[in-house]
């Protein structure tokens, strides 16, 4: 399937090669897999010829540790594109929404293409390349190297890697596909444990303190037999903090022993918030869609608004119920 999608991809070259300018777009509030397969791509087709450009459409800068991947600094974040746009692509984007303040002006685009791996995927695009097996969109642009005839630069290899690595988790979740990818990529001599620094493992003692106050307030909810650890990070809590001490709030929850489920409900403006889910054993997608989201099995989030005691009762109150459908 890889190769498939990766050939009928190539077929799309000429055309991109002829557009005055092509956007790379990943989704709003990005992560290590859509920052890393934003710039891949943007190299790989440059190597092409295409005039290639990143975007993520919203007004500020995404987290500083992603400034780290190779090309991220030229990836802008805008809420309109520069008027030589032509053709679009869209990176680990479910959804249109997920393109943020750009999703009018690619909806307006003829022949958007689509390179995803979420299961929820609306295939809103001309072409739509989902793999909902590949553990990152990263892994599926590795596959795309060899059809299109590129060549896999130590650069190249570093977003890559550092897709696979954030996607999965540190591969905590994924097949030996992950493994066999990110083999390749450490061939080309990438050092894979600056990558985890940077990405996974750098933190302050500003950050502990702040997460020594999350964690005062860890709350525990029943809904239906399940239990959910939640953690509570609100606007006043996390304003001015690294977005990446804020996302690796999860990790605290995300496999607790006496809960099924973690939580954490970070309010990223006032009565605007951002969910993140985990489970080892839930398929948290099916309740994220619930809500609006999406994501995969193991982890998913969506967004919500009001108080976070309106977010936690409408998260219990959609587990229970998809509970009682099943039962």
């Amino acid at each position: 399937m890889y190769t498939a999608f990766a050939e009928q991809f190539a077929q799309e070259l000429d055309r991109l090669v002829d557009a005055s300018s092509v956007a790379v777009v990943g989704h709003v509030r990005p992560d290590g897999d859509a920052i890393g397969s934003v710039t891949a791509l943007v190299a790989m087709l440059r190597q092409k010829g295409v005039n290639a450009h990143g975007f993520i459409g919203q007004e500020e800068r995404f987290s500083e540790d992603l400034y780290t991947i190779p090309g991220a600094e030229d990836v802008r974040t805008v809420t309109s594109f520069p008027q030589d746009v032509a053709a679009c692509i869209t990176v680990d984007c479910s959804s249109l929404d997920r393109t943020g303040a750009l999703q009018e002006e690619i909806a307006a685009l003829d022949k958007t293409v689509v390179i995803d791996h979420h299961a929820s995927n609306t295939e809103f695009g001309y072409k739509n390349f989902v793999i909902p097996e590949a553990e990152a969109t990263a892994v599926m642009l590795y596959y795309f190297i060899a059809p299109l005839g590129v060549e896999l630069t130590k650069d190249i290899a570093h977003s890559l890697y550092a897709g696979v690595l954030t996607d999965t988790g540190s591969f905590r979740w994924g097949g030996p596909q992950m493994h066999a990818v990110a083999a390749e990529l450490v061939k080309t001599g990438i050092d894979q444990q600056a990558i985890a620094y940077e990405l996974v493992d750098r933190i302050t003692t500003q950050d502990l303190r702040f997460n020594g106050e999350i964690l005062s307030k860890l709350q525990v909810f029943d809904a239906g037999g399940i239990r959910i650890a939640s953690l509570t990070a609100t606007h006043e809590m996390i304003e001015g903090r690294p977005k990446s001490t804020i996302e690796s709030l999860i990790n605290f929850v995300r496999a607790t022993d006496d809960t099924d489920m973690g939580c954490v409900f970070k309010e990223q403006h006032p009565g605007e918030w951002t969910v993140s889910l985990r489970s080892r054993t839930l398929d948290v997608a099916e309740y994220a869609q619930a809500l609006g989201g999406g994501g995969h099995k193991p982890a998913a989030g969506y967004s919500d608004t009001g108080t976070a005691d309106d977010l936690a009762r409408h998260l219990v109150q959609v587990v229970e119920e998809i509970g009682k459908n099943v039962q």
